[in-house]
């Protein structure tokens, strides 16, 4: 096993419904769409890794950008994700849109930013683009 372990688990909370939970001691709910035999109570397995690679980019791109003395003042990712039509119904085409909001933004620094996110530290993104097409781009808002 590698030297960093994570550790993650589900209990059944009824029907379709678990309660997944974390090491670090957080936990959400998870459900399967109506029509799967759920309830609609919770996130879906597969939107989880979409959330994670959004997370996991997210603070990297931020990071690099407070180091690199970027007066930023507001910053979202947004991903989406297309899976294939059989099983295991993996993601194919995952497009991840960085939203910079801030003054003076350069934008090579946030291009420098999102390509050291994508090649060196986000282990999500390095995990799903085995099966994935990963595309990105991003927008800067002066305010």
């Amino acid at each position: 096993m590698s030297k960093t372990v994570n550790e993650a688990g589900a209990v059944w909370q009824g029907n379709m419904k678990f309660e997944g939970s974390a090491g670090s001691g957080f936990s959400l709910a998870m459900d399967a769409a109506p029509e799967a035999g759920g309830e609609n109570g919770g996130f879906r397995p597969m939107e989880l890794l979409l959330v994670g690679l959004a997370g996991c980019t997210a603070m990297d791109v931020l990071s690099i950008l407070k180091k690199k003395r970027q007066d930023v003042t507001g910053f979202e990712v947004k991903v989406k994700g297309g899976r294939a039509d059989d099983h295991p119904k993996v993601y194919t085409d995952i497009e991840i849109e960085y939203i910079v909001a801030g003054r003076g933004v350069d934008p090579k620094a946030v291009e420098r930013a999102i390509e050291l996110s994508e090649t060196r530290y986000c282990g999500a993104q390095a995990t799903l683009k085995h099966t994935a097409d990963i595309r990105m781009s991003y927008t800067i808002h002066e305010v």
